[in-house]
């Protein structure tokens, strides 16, 4: 049996020493210093760090600077974001057992689109603080029947969370495509929106989504010694105390909260909430608490740098974020995954 089907085992599965978790940690915040550095240097108009350093010290002019601020929002943005969709992954390929368990499984994005969808046909909704709101409410809203569909009956179980999902999504993909197509308005707004992109939002989408970013990571940290437990067995977690069904509900909840953000703030942006998991567990092992800490950190590196990819490659045109983390994640992946069978 190889790491990567013993995923969420318990922390005995790898073992890291401290020496090894404090050099990792230390990477990931060079990393992600560097990410940040990038996100705020690099657009249509190349700066250098040097004029981000006058910028931030008062130093530049009034182009400059304008040019230099006007970046803050995304690179807020991706750091929430990344954050939300790498610790979302996490805790649902804990819950599922699934190495390919990702946010979308619980039908957000779809919940997502299908508000937005429905509240510029029906409603006349416009502009970007008015959108971010329905993502969050239809994503919210999705994550919530599919829980309920997946636990009704007193059952909880993996599939039935993932089935729910699907059945969901395919539900709700149908009816976008419907509304989109009999109003050839509503496309173009949806058009934009479903692909995921950092730029064209401002601070009002960052603030909007926080505070459901903040309880959802929050329940994360709280449940990760129950999901070490949960990972020896259902039955070794409750000899030890620890509620399985609890466990798994707060989880879906968290993963809901974090995942309904990030939709609601950039999109449905795919590929981080599976891959950064991996690229974790190859880091730090098995350990919960330490993969949501360093997920957290992984997560916003990655989308950061795919969005510096993206504005850098077809400059002075941008290449929107969610294109380009698969082409960013994929590598990574399979590299993580090349690691772990060698670990087995």
């Amino acid at each position: 049996m190889t790491t990567l089907s013993r995923i969420g085992q318990g922390p005995a599965v790898v073992r890291r020493g401290p020496a090894r978790h404090f050099a990792a940690a230390a990477l990931c915040l060079i990393l992600l210093a560097l990410a940040v550095l990038a996100s705020v240097m690099f657009g249509s108009k190349p700066t250098s760090a040097s004029d981000v350093l006058r910028v931030v010290t008062g130093e530049a002019d009034g182009y400059l600077r304008t040019v230099v601020e006007s970046r803050y929002p995304r690179t807020a943005l991706g750091l929430l974001a990344g954050l939300c969709l790498g610790v979302a992954g996490t805790l649902m390929q804990g819950i599922t057992r699934n190495p390919l368990a990702e946010p979308g499984l619980l039908g957000i994005n779809a919940g997502a689109s299908a508000a937005i969808v429905a509240a510029t046909a029906f409603l006349g909704a416009s502009g970007q603080r008015e959108n971010t709101w329905w993502a969050l409410a239809g994503a919210l809203a999705t994550g919530v029947v599919v829980h309920l569909i997946g636990t009704a009956g007193g059952g909880s179980g993996p599939v039935r969370l993932v089935l729910a999902g699907a059945v969901l999504s395919a539900v709700l993909a149908a009816f976008i495509q419907a509304v989109a197509l009999s109003h050839p308005q509503v496309f173009d707004t949806y058009r934009y929106w479903v692909v995921g992109a950092l730029g064209g939002r401002g601070f009002d989408a960052f603030w909007a989504v926080l505070p459901f970013a903040a309880v959802g990571f929050v329940l994360a940290v709280l449940l990760a010694p129950g999901l070490n437990a949960m990972a020896m067995g259902d039955d070794k977690a409750a000899s030890l105390g620890i509620s399985p069904a609890r466990v798994k509900g707060a989880g879906l909840l968290a993963a809901t909260l974090l995942s309904a953000a990030a939709t609601a703030a950039v999109g449905p942006i795919a590929f981080v909430g599976l891959a950064v998991p991996h690229l974790v567990r190859a880091l730090v092992g098995a350990d919960f608490r330490l993969q949501i800490l360093f997920t957290s950190l992984a997560g916003p590196t990655l989308l950061l740098f795919a969005d510096v990819i993206g504005r850098v490659l077809l400059r002075p045109q941008e290449l929107m974020v969610g294109v380009v983390t698969a082409f960013v994640g994929a590598p990574a992946l399979l590299f993580a995954v090349r690691r772990m069978r060698g670990a087995s």
